[in-house]
């Protein structure tokens, strides 16, 4: 079906419009948070200390957070922690999902242990909302942005650093209801539709920046090469992820033939597939996350200690260095890249256990052609999965990069090429994906469903 067809079908069908415009309308609330600042923070004074800091380690790691955030964290705005401390809290009762008794539990519990592992996700999203609030409040006044009309007594009041705590943790809480909201009353998927949006929200920025880069080359047809090469660039890496995403290793499966009396059960043929990258782009945020943590350490210490000819200043330089992705050092690279192929590993050890597997095609009177059922099945998809996990840690790998040498290359801020790689566009291209598969099923089900009715309708004119 043509695209403008299916668009004009979204339309024509009143409750998928109704979710639509549901989400829509939902999706400009949470942008219009965006827009709303602390109390007590200068924008223009936030805006410009940012710019001054955009080349420094700090200053990318406020801007890979600040991504999440949709831009809100430069505005220092109410939303400026986004859903990411949703998205920690989710990630940690996942992981004890499969690690704690208790957890593992509530998980097998069906539908009443998926709410009770929801309450205790949104219970923690609190606390974690508590603590990087405040942190996050005392790192904005650092910058010295404070208006005039902000006492300094009241700026370093501890009741001052909480209450914005508390307008960022409410931030933080109103945007998971809009999420829920999006869930139940809109298309679905509600959390990722609101990180890509605040991830595409940032792209205009991006491309003012890359044009203002573009503008001051000294060769007009030096500028127009770069941006051919560019738009090229980023259409091949966008087919490249979309290939690599629905990419699956296909194992096929037999289907045992039963005979009761005359006639034959079973025998059908059909395939287990295993996706490329099944890990997602878990792994990416998990190595980011830790990468982060040092690199802002190193760089508060370095800027601390005033004597640059000590072992303290040297050491914590080396490590500032070496953990900086604004500097694409070997170093960076190797440990990126083990971070990124450990925790490809483990998320797939998590989410694929081939002795289940096993036991689910055995129970089911399955197997597959030329491998014994039992501990030769479970080496079988063991061997597989390891092979496919190493070719999409790879590919994590290498859009992880991606961006870091397309700057390089190409004499561009970094800044301006986020969206060429990392965990920007896995993010974007993965929750696009999802969206379009959602409103397909929603036509074709509501298609499904008229012909149905259609054909009901004339055996009923033939019977009068």
């Amino acid at each position: 079906m043509p695209v403008l067809e299916q668009v004009s079908n979204i339309w024509h069908i009143k409750d998928l419009r109704r979710r639509v415009v549901i989400t829509v309308v939902l999706l400009s609330v949470a942008r219009i948070g965006t827009y709303i600042p602390l109390p007590g923070v200068d924008t223009a004074a936030l805006a410009a200390e940012l710019g001054r800091a955009a080349d420094t380690t700090a200053g990318t790691v406020f801007r890979m957070i600040d991504m999440f955030a949709g831009g809100a964290l430069a505005n220092g705005a109410i939303f400026g922690l986004g859903v990411m401390p949703y998205i920690s809290a989710s990630i940690i009762f996942q992981l004890l999902g499969n690690v704690v008794p208790a957890f593992e539990k509530l998980r097998k519990e069906g539908e009443a242990g998926r709410k009770k592992l929801n309450q205790y996700t949104r219970i923690a999203t609190v606390f974690i909302c508590m603590f990087q609030g405040m942190v996050m409040v005392r790192g904005l006044y650092g910058f010295g942005i404070v208006p005039d009309y902000v006492a300094e007594s009241l700026l370093h009041s501890m009741w001052f650093s909480v209450s914005n705590g508390f307008l960022l943790m409410a931030g933080t809480v109103f945007l998971m209801w809009l999420g829920e909201q999006i869930d139940e009353h809109g298309i679905g998927n509600g959390i990722s539709v609101l990180i890509m949006i605040s991830i595409v929200a940032r792209l205009p920025s991006q491309i003012r920046l890359l044009g203002e880069d573009i503008a001051a080359a000294d060769s007009q047809q030096g500028a127009l090469l770069k941006i051919v090469l560019l738009v090229a660039l980023f259409i091949s890496i966008v087919m490249f992820i979309v290939y690599i995403t629905r990419g699956e290793r296909r194992i096929p499966v037999q289907q045992a033939r039963h005979v009761r009396g005359p006639k034959v059960y079973g025998g059908q043929k059909h395939y287990l597939p295993l996706r490329v990258n099944q890990g997602g782009v878990m792994p990416l945020i998990f190595a980011s996350a830790l990468l982060q943590f040092p690199a802002i350490v190193a760089a508060s210490a370095t800027g601390a200690i005033q004597d640059v000819d000590s072992l303290w200043y040297r050491f914590f330089h080396f490590i500032s260095e070496a953990v900086s992705p604004t500097d694409l050092s070997f170093t960076y690279i190797v440990l990126y890249g083990i971070m990124i192929f450990f925790f490809s590993y483990f998320w797939t050890a998590i989410m694929f256990n081939p002795q289940e597997m096993s036991d689910n095609l055995k129970e089911s009177g399955s197997f597959i052609p030329g491998i014994r059922p039992g501990k030769r099945t479970t080496d079988y998809l063991e061997g597989i999965m390891n092979r496919v996990t190493l070719a999409g840690s790879a590919f994590l790998l290498g859009v992880a990069l991606l961006p870091m040498f397309v700057a390089e290359v190409m004499n561009v801020p970094l800044g301006a090429v986020t969206i060429y790689g990392g965990t920007s566009i896995l993010i974007v291209v993965g929750v696009a994906l999802d969206l379009m598969s959602r409103i397909n099923q929603h036509l074709e089900m509501r298609r499904y469903s008229g012909f149905a009715a259609g054909a009901a309708g004339r055996r009923s004119r033939r019977r009068r």
